[in-house]
């Protein structure tokens, strides 16, 4: 006999207190439900119920037996629903916020083929560079860039890392020389970003140690990555870029990529998500499709 069958058995027979109402409700025999138990007690050489012609009740030990059948059986459901999920369509809203520049040119066009490829998915996408609160905004997702604060209650994924490269116009270069390295940068005047608090700087890998960090002499300071890859294609200085947002400017030649010798720097690039007993399929797809797709973008 299949030994969760008997279980379910045993466990709707001490819920509704006998044998003969336990039939009923499985649409078994009387005898059928009997060999059920019989199995158990037999299989675990215990008894777990007293019978007698007039009444029945759990034994010390059936008592124990009868709330771990109840875990068992349950866990057992959730992992059928779990391939049932598995095999359905994604459906209802998925909520995504994502930085302004990397979602709208990286990250929306891989969600909007999931949306084409499953009709019954409704997609809303944010395009904010605010890091969201994803249980009070009513995210199901976020889409986030470099370091992230470790808190509790989220779920981090790597979908793909972002290399960031320093370029220039070769208006630039010819008016100022080209940096051949690291050191060079300083004589140079930089287009940086900056939204809020000190100019981050710009960071340069070294093998087994933290990265060189270089804050640039600036006098142009802007809060949107398009608009700094305006002004240095204008020639008016270098800036450190995600690769990604001037790909076509430099297969152009309207920008220069420099110091070629110079390992590039990694942003990791992370979907985030409410930690849940059960991951959504919606949320699942998206999350895989990102991981699957994203890289592509930033090669």
């Amino acid at each position: 006999m299949d030994r969760l069958t008997s279980m379910a058995v045993f466990v709707k027979v001490v819920d509704l207190g006998s044998f003969a109402a336990a039939a009923a409700a499985l649409d078994l025999s009387g005898p059928m439900v009997g060999k059920h138990i019989r199995f158990l007690e037999e299989r675990l050489g215990v008894r777990l119920i007293n019978r007698t012609t007039r009444r029945q009740n759990l034994t010390d030990f059936g008592r124990t037996y009868y709330e771990r059948c109840r875990v068992v059986l349950a866990e057992a459901e959730a992992a059928d629903a779990l391939a049932v999920d598995h095999l359905s369509e994604p459906r209802g809203k998925l909520r995504v916020t994502m930085p302004v520049h990397f979602g709208r040119r990286c990250v929306s066009p891989i969600l909007l083929e999931l949306a084409r490829q499953y009709s019954t998915l409704e997609l809303e996408l944010s395009f904010s560079d605010r890091f969201a609160d994803l249980a009070e905004d009513g995210y199901d997702l976020a889409i986030r860039t470099g370091y992230l604060e470790n808190k509790t209650g989220l779920v981090a994924r790597r979908v793909a890392r972002q290399r960031m490269i320093v370029c220039a116009s070769p208006s630039y270069i010819e008016r100022h020389g080209r940096p051949e390295q690291l050191e060079d940068l300083a004589r140079h005047q930089a287009i940086v970003y900056r939204r809020s608090g000190p100019v981050p700087p710009w960071l340069f890998p070294r093998d087994g140690q933290p990265p060189v960090e270089i804050t640039p002499k600036s006098r142009l300071r802007l809060d949107d990555l398009d608009a700094i890859a305006d002004v240095v294609t204008a020639g008016m200085g270098l800036a450190w870029l995600p690769f990604w947002l001037v790909r076509e400017r430099i297969q152009a030649g309207a920008l220069v990529p420099l110091l070629p010798e110079q390992p590039s720097f990694l942003y990791d690039c992370y979907a985030l998500w409410l930690q849940t007993p059960h991951m959504p399929r919606k949320i699942r797809l998206a999350v895989d499709a990102l991981a699957a797709a994203l890289p592509q973008f930033m090669a």
